[in-house]
């Protein structure tokens, strides 16, 4: 068995903020208040995991001198943002659409199961002295909890205005997921 590796100060420092962000994220996630509405459900439970994502990319960005990461951030900051504008834009409209308990209660039966997966797999993502590398690990179980979150939502009766928000976040990080895990074999990584 190998000694892990002894962590630098750099390292440390951006894997503590990525921690607190993690931390801050599920207690956002996990205590929205929730009601009646599968769409407002969504909203008030991605709202904080678009901005852990837009803190992370900000937390690397303070660290990395590979561009083809810190374009990928920087991609993150701006398109999450646009997505936490257009959510809280209709989220007073999207509440007044009710589902039904039976369908509340499937949805968020699989959006828990979705979240403790991801929260999961974020928690245990390396922790290396490789920035570039913990930042793709970090962030790809990440955009596939909000891909499958969005995939999810899309089997229920929702309002109109949020089909294309979720359509925009499954395609983006799709995109994103694809780009950092080529990115990650050209670091070596496996």
């Amino acid at each position: 068995m190998q000694a892990s590796c002894k962590l630098s100060n750099v390292a440390k420092n951006y894997l503590n903020t990525f921690h607190c962000i993690l931390d801050e994220m599920i207690r956002g996630m996990t205590e929205a208040e929730l009601n009646n509405s599968i769409s407002y459900n969504f909203i008030v439970q991605m709202v904080p995991h678009h901005q852990a994502a837009i803190e992370m990319s900000r937390n690397l960005l303070q660290y990395t001198t590979f561009i083809p990461l810190q374009d990928i951030a920087c991609g993150i900051i701006a398109e999450q943002t646009k997505s936490i504008e257009n959510m809280q834009e209709i989220q007073c409209t999207c509440g007044m659409r009710k589902n039904c308990s039976q369908d509340l209660c499937l949805y968020q039966r699989r959006i828990d199961q979705i979240t403790q997966s991801m929260f999961a797999k974020m928690s245990c993502a390396p922790d290396k002295n490789q920035l570039n590398e913990n930042f793709i690990r970090e962030m790809v179980p990440h955009h596939m909890g909000a891909i499958e979150m969005s995939q999810t939502t899309l089997q229920y009766d929702i309002c109109p205005q949020l089909k294309p928000i979720l359509d925009a976040i499954i395609t983006s990080q799709q995109k994103g997921i694809c780009q950092m895990q080529k990115l990650l074999r050209q670091l070596g990584c496996r």
